[in-house]
């Protein structure tokens, strides 16, 4: 292993519960997850040579991250898919707090993809001026849109 792929590695180690957690905001079971974390490394890895530090280590993955599954996310809306159906959901637990996570994430999963990363990145307790570093967008704009996501979470009912 060159010192490059040991950098990267180290990078990997460091960053993998970042990574998951935009996997899992943006997949509907573990298979996806496993699917998008793949992805993303692969993207990672083709943008390392480019990364030169000029933003945050974890600023960038978030970047990279979010990227990589809303494109994913677009391509899979444009291939027509036939839903597989299972008689367990292996994501269920029957307690409070799983219940109101569970709520959360679907409620979540209905934002649009550029919603979905802001409220994602937020609840990762990033700062409004991080989560527009990643996002591309001001300070500003990160908190009008926050309230606005918030609200609109708010007022979705259930499936």
């Amino acid at each position: 292993m060159n010192h490059q792929e040991s950098e990267f590695s180290q990078l990997v180690r460091e960053q993998k519960s970042t990574i998951y957690t935009v996997c899992y905001m943006f997949s509907k079971d573990q298979d996806e997850v496993n699917d998008l974390f793949q992805e993303i490394l692969v993207n990672l890895w083709k943008g390392y040579d480019g990364f030169e530090g000029r933003s945050d280590v974890r600023t960038w993955v978030y970047r990279v991250s979010l990227n990589t599954c809303i494109s994913q996310d677009r391509k899979k809306k444009r291939q027509k898919t036939v839903p597989l159906t299972m008689n367990i959901n292996l994501f269920s637990d029957q307690d409070e707090d799983t219940k109101q996570v569970a709520m959360l994430r679907r409620r979540i999963s209905k934002l649009g993809p550029f919603d979905r990363a802001i409220i994602l990145l937020w609840l990762e307790n990033m700062s409004y001026e991080e989560i527009g570093q990643v996002v591309g967008i001001s300070t500003k704009n990160v908190s009008v849109r926050l309230f606005r996501i918030k609200e609109q979470l708010k007022e979705m009912g259930e499936d």
